[in-house]
């Protein structure tokens, strides 16, 4: 019955992939067959499809095309995936005020029936798209600077304040490269931070970009006081290279915490937890927070990474002080956050619950898409206050 039910689930998810596609591309051929009537609709259509169906051929042919012809899809293929959330949004629109405009009688009939309308309103839809999709591409490269106050009811050592600078979600690959990461760098090490937590999806899937663009070199510039701590994210089990990510993560100087604490000057706790996709992808049960964290002397402040902010109730019971996590990207690409919104007590921001507080950064980088509509790339800047 599970078998029959996946193979439902993929036949309508690729009737309904080609149903969009085919609504997108007869609108798209409705205006450039006015517009340039001298392309063959046959010639459209091929091209039109290619485009269409780029992302897929990407991860298809990521064994036997070569490199930059497959980056060159994929870059195409994340692309329309903006493009088709954004076409689907607003061709119906348009083809409802068409429909209405048709039949209100009070309109005048030279208006319309007057094709000039007609087609440079699909022209206009297709500069609106492009519009944001060069927008969305501009604020992604820049990264804003979220900043937080947080009181912690501890003790720390003789520390009175930790500045942490936290980010997640780099996704780094082909699309978020080398010089992205160079950038992100950059604007980490100008907070001059006393620790830097990565919370997870830092790298997308494959390894072989990481290694063929030296991005460890990128990662061995990151400087502050009490080192670098990063724990897994779902993408980093996606490709089946997770230890190739940790390993070159350690080679680059980063400390990798999975499913154990750290204890640090004496005076604080950074715990790491594997995300939950290991769960799935490796078959076997991550530890819970109570076997993580015992032993570990809970008078002084707990700090945790956990990617994905879901179960907030364990972390709370088991006296965390501060979580961070990303994952959400808050959508990425509005109107996504009202999705995230619902499916997360917080997808985004900060929030406090007696004694526990969390955060959930938008990312700093971007996953399929390398656009943001709504939202920011952003860096978070941490001040912990304690007693």
């Amino acid at each position: 019955m599970k078998t029959v039910g996946f193979v439902l689930m993929i036949i309508v998810t690729i009737l309904a992939f080609g149903g969009v596609n085919y609504y997108i591309g007869l609108r798209g051929w409705q205006g450039v067959g006015s517009l340039v009537p001298f392309i063959n609709v046959k010639i459209y259509w091929v091209i039109f499809s290619l485009i269409a169906v780029s992302f897929i051929l990407a991860r298809i042919g990521d064994k036997f095309l070569p490199s930059s012809i497959e980056g060159y899809l994929n870059l195409i293929g994340a692309y329309w995936m903006a493009a088709m959330l954004y076409f689907i949004m607003i061709l119906p629109l348009v083809d409802i005020g068409r429909f209405i405009g048709g039949k209100a009688s009070f309109i005048p009939q030279g208006i319309r029936e007057n094709t000039f309308i007609k087609t440079y309103a699909g022209l206009f839809v297709f500069l609106i798209v492009i519009v944001i999709l060069a927008y969305g591409t501009y604020n992604a490269k820049n990264i804003r600077v979220s900043r937080y106050d947080i009181n912690i009811d501890k003790k720390a050592g003789n520390l009175k304040e930790l500045k942490i600078a936290m980010f997640s979600d780099a996704h780094l690959g082909n699309i978020v490269d080398n010089a992205r990461l160079a950038k992100m760098v950059d604007k980490v090490n100008e907070l001059n931070p006393d620790i830097i937590l990565m919370a997870g999806d830092i790298v997308d899937e494959k390894l072989s970009p990481f290694v063929n663009q030296n991005m460890g070199e990128n990662f061995k510039r990151l400087k502050s006081k009490y080192g670098v701590y990063f724990v897994t994210g779902n993408h980093e089990y996606y490709g089946g290279e997770v230890e190739g990510i940790i390993k070159n993560l350690e080679a680059a100087g980063v400390k990798v915490i999975s499913d154990e604490y750290i204890k640090i000057d004496d005076s604080f706790y950074v715990v790491g937890r594997q995300d939950i996709a290991v769960e799935s992808y490796y078959k076997k049960k991550r530890k819970t927070l109570d076997e993580i964290l015992n032993g570990a002397d809970k008078n002084l402040p707990i700090i945790l990474m956990d990617h994905n902010p879901k179960n907030l109730e364990e972390p709370e019971k088991a006296g965390v002080d501060l979580q961070v996590s990303g994952h959400t990207h808050r959508g990425q690409m509005f109107p996504s956050e009202y999705i995230t919104r619902r499916l997360y007590e917080i997808d985004y921001g900060y929030l406090k619950k007696d004694n526990f507080n969390i955060v959930v950064t938008s990312g700093i980088g971007t996953w399929g898409p390398p656009i943001r509509v709504g939202n920011s790339s952003e860096l978070d800047m941490i001040m912990l206050h304690f007693q």
